[in-house]
Order: C-alpha cells, then structure tokens, then sequence
C-alpha cells in the first residue's frame, strides 16, 4: 500500500502534466463549448451530476470516449467527486491525443457548494446507495435499475419456489411483485420457505410473504391475490404483467397458467422440485423458435409418477436453488442481457451436484403450440387436467 508521502508526490507529478481549472471556469469554457465529462461511477452520479455533463466512468473512458467525442482538438474537462480521479482521466485523455484537455479541481462537490447547475439522478439517494453493487455492472447500470423498477412480475404461489424468488427479486429492485397464493403458512413450509417466520403459522402466505418483502425493501409495491389459479380468473390475474414465474405445486394451475401466458404474450419462467432434483427452463411466445411446457410435458404424468413435495419430500435447499436460477432467469429478461434458457432444460441433482442442459426445442405436433393446436377454452384445460391427474 502506499504512503501517504507517496501519494502526495503521484498527485504532484500528475498536476505538473494536466491542468486543473476551477468549477466556474468549467462551466463558462462548458458554455463555449466545451465537452464535461463525469468520470464518476454510475451509482455516484445516479445522486446527480453537473448539467449537461457526459456521465462516463473512469474505468469505460479510454473504451467509450471516442464514440462520444473522435474530435481531439474540442476541449475536454474531467470532473470526479473530489478532484483526483478527474486527473487520472485528463492524464488518459492527454495519451489518446485530446489536445485540450483540464481536470476540474475539487470535482463536483465544489461544483455542487458553488451553487453551479446540476441535474438530479434518475435514482434518488436511497436507490443509488441500496443498488451501488448493481449498479457497478455494465449491463444493468443507471438505465438497467430504472427498467427493473419498472417492472411487473407475478409469481404464482409464495412457497418454495416463489418465496427465494420473490425474495431477490425484492433485493434487485423490481418495482412490482403480484404474489398469487390462497394456502396458509404451515410449520412444516418452513425448512425451504425462507421467506415465512414460526411465528406466522396460520397467516396467509401471501400477507407473511408482503411483510418480509417490506422489511427488505420497502421501495417496491407488493401485490396479493389470496385466491387459487382457475379457469375463470387465470388471464384477468397475469393480465398488465410482463412475465410470470411459475412456482405452482400441482398440474391443473401449471396447464393453465402455460396457456394463459401462451395467448397473453407473457415469458413463463418454469421451474420444478422432487426430493433432491429440480429443473428450469423459460418458455416466450414473444420468440417463434421458443417451445411451450406442453412441448415439455405435453399430457399430465400420472399421479404417481409425479407426486408433489408434501408426498415425495424434497430437500430443503433445493427449492431455493431452483428458485434462484427462476429470479436470474427473470432479471436476465427484464434488463435485456445474457442468453435466456429458451429452447434448453437446465436439470440439476443436488446429490451428484451435477447441472445437466438438454435441448428443447419446439415440436411441431405441440399439443399448446403447434399449428394444429386449438384452443377450447381455460375451463377444457381444467377438466382434462382433473380427469388426466
């Protein structure tokens, strides 16, 4: 680490080879027609930044410059928090050949005291600080936090799928969660449950799950429907959202909700548990090559062959596992970055630790979505589901 001698003697040497002018040279050479630039990190400049600057980091300067400005003989000014970055990003200038460049000495909070113009972040003190990891990627940023919060996302059932998922999504800032869940709290949810308490057994799910989202954070708006997925609420509940994750625990809701979100145009990302196995995968009808859950599971398996948690068992992890990988899958979409599990089945086997990717691709006999498929109504699906269980 270096002393602070050292350090001195660095900021010395640099200020022998950039100029630093004050904040009120910068803003009157800025009306001239200077280009600022505020090399400060996203998160910092979401607080607010001088007006009619550039907002850049320090550390995407040398990539990003020249698409913002290939003029080197324009003059540059650097502006960071305090003054010392903004040396460094003259210094970087200097040696791309930008041939009038300056550092604005104290940085913008001399720029802020002097009472200079400013223009307020789109996030505010509190979103800028609670998102700041976030917001340090490249592919979220200030941009991506703001199409987070604007998001709407349901997930049908609060248990152990929905409850994990809920759960970060909450943490990453997603404006909106609609919680569909009609079951109570029970001592036996809470070994994978994580977002239920002991001493909540007998509340609504959907209720426990609101008070533990607000206490994570309050900025996002929690929605409840304590009523069970049927035929004749199943659009009206998906309706205004821009997708869904499925966390249901038995076929006849998970068929209704594949069709619903199949004729809406809404992403459904699927996920399943049993005993110390689970599976994702991401079904959108907004995409042609995307396959349905009926490409996947195209009748109901036998009871039998698929029992549910309370009959099976399941290990208290993998819920959680698997609803993680459905929250990813559902941030992935919303800001628009990443490869979507469309077309493929991630497996994974807690036991073997082992994650398994098969292909899925659409099938053309598709029962759901194929071009012989017909519709009959949400009601037909009920009732085919209920006599093929």
């Amino acid at each position: 680490m270096s002393s602070p001698i050292d350090r001195d003697s660095w900021l010395a040497a640099l200020r022998e080879q950039v100029a630093e002018i004050s904040p009120a040279d910068a803003f009157a050479q800025q009306a001239q027609g200077a280009l600022l630039v505020d090399v400060r990190e996203e998160n910092e400049r979401a607080g607010g930044m001088p007006a009619g600057a550039l907002g850049l980091s320090r550390g995407f300067l040398e990539l990003r410059i020249e698409d913002s400005e290939p003029d080197r003989d324009r003059p540059v000014l650097a502006i960071c928090a305090s003054g010392r970055r903004s040396l460094l990003a003259a210094e970087a200038l200097q040696r791309m050949g930008y041939r009038h460049v300056a550092s604005v000495a104290g940085g913008y909070q001399r720029w802020k005291s002097e009472g200079l113009p400013i223009t307020a972040g789109a996030l505010d003190t509190d979103a800028a600080e609670r998102y700041a990891r976030q917001l340090r990627l490249p592919q979220v940023g200030e941009a991506g936090q703001l199409k987070l919060g604007h998001a709407k996302i349901v997930l049908l059932g609060a248990g152990g799928l929905g409850a994990p998922a809920a759960l970060y999504l909450a943490a990453a800032g997603v404006g909106q969660l609609t919680l569909i869940d009609d079951d109570r709290v029970e001592r036996s949810n809470l070994h994978r449950q994580v977002i239920h308490a002991d001493a909540r057994v007998g509340m609504a799910k959907t209720e426990s799950a609101r008070m533990t989202l607000a206490a994570l954070n309050p900025r996002i708006q929690v929605e409840l429907r304590n009523e069970r997925l049927r035929a004749d609420n199943v659009e009206q509940l998906l309706r205004g959202h821009d997708l869904v994750i499925d966390g249901a625990d038995n076929f006849p809701a998970r068929y209704l909700l594949a069709a619903a979100s199949r004729r809406l145009g809404m992403p459904m990302v699927y996920g399943a548990v049993e005993r110390f196995s689970g599976q994702v995968s991401l079904f959108d009808p907004r995409r042609e090559e995307s396959p349905c859950y009926r490409c996947l599971f195209p009748e109901p398996p036998d009871a039998a062959d698929a029992p549910n948690c309370s009959e099976a068992g399941v290990l208290g992890v993998l819920p959680g596992i698997v609803g993680l990988l459905q929250a990813t899958e559902a941030l992935k979409l919303v800001l628009g970055i990443g490869e979507p599990l469309i077309g493929r089945l991630l497996s994974f086997d807690a036991l073997g630790m082992h994650f398994r990717e098969t292909r899925l691709p659409r099938d053309p006999g598709c029962p759901g979505c194929g071009p012989q498929a017909v519709f009959n109504g949400y009601e037909d699906i009920a009732r085919w589901c209920a006599a093929a269980g």
